[in-house]
C-alpha cells in the first residue's frame, strides 16, 4: 500500500488522523528533539559529542531528551564495558524512519521562512511610512 493511499485511508476517519498526529507531536515534542535526532541521522554519537553538536542544550536537558527518545523507540543507548564506562547513542530503524520527516521539514521551513520575510519586510515598509 502506498503511502498516500494510507494518508487517504486516516483522513477518512478524523479522529484516526487526529490521533496518528498527536502520536507523533507527542515523541517529537519539545526544543530538542529534532535537533537530537538530526545528529543522529550521520551516525553513533558520545553524549559530549551531542553536548558539543547542539547549541545552548544543557547536559540535564540532553539527559532528559534522550531517556525520551529511548523510552519511545527512537534512540538506544550502548554502554560499552571499559574504563571509562563508553555510552553511545544511536538511532533505532523507527528513528531512521524520520530522516525522509525531517527533510519535509526543512524544505517547508526553508520555504516558509522565504515567504514569512518577505510578508514582514512588505509590512513594515508600509507601517513605518
Amino acid at each position: 500500500m502506498s503511502r498516500l493511499s494510507k494518508l487517504e485511508q486516516v483522513k477518512n476517519c478524523s479522529g484516526e488522523f487526529v490521533l496518528a498526529v498527536n502520536d507523533t507531536m507527542n515523541v517529537l515534542n519539545g526544543k530538542w528533539k529534532l535537533p537530537i535526532i538530526g545528529s543522529l541521522l550521520y551516525g553513533k554519537k558520545r553524549f559530549k559529542e551531542l553536548e558539543r553538536e547542539i547549541p545552548k542544550i544543557t547536559p540535564r536537558m540532553l539527559s532528559k531528551e534522550l531517556k525520551d527518545l529511548e523510552v519511545n523507540g527512537i534512540v538506544t543507548r550502548t554502554v560499552y564495558a571499559s574504563i571509562p564506562v563508553t555510552v553511545e547513542y544511536e538511532l533505532t530503524k523507527s528513528g531512521n524512519s524520520l530522516k525522509t520527516v525531517l527533510e519535509v521539514m526543512v524544505e517547508w521551513g526553508l520555504q516558509h521562512r522565504k515567504r514569512f520575510i518577505g510578508k514582514r519586510r512588505r509590512l513594515e515598509k508600509t507601517l513605518w511610512r
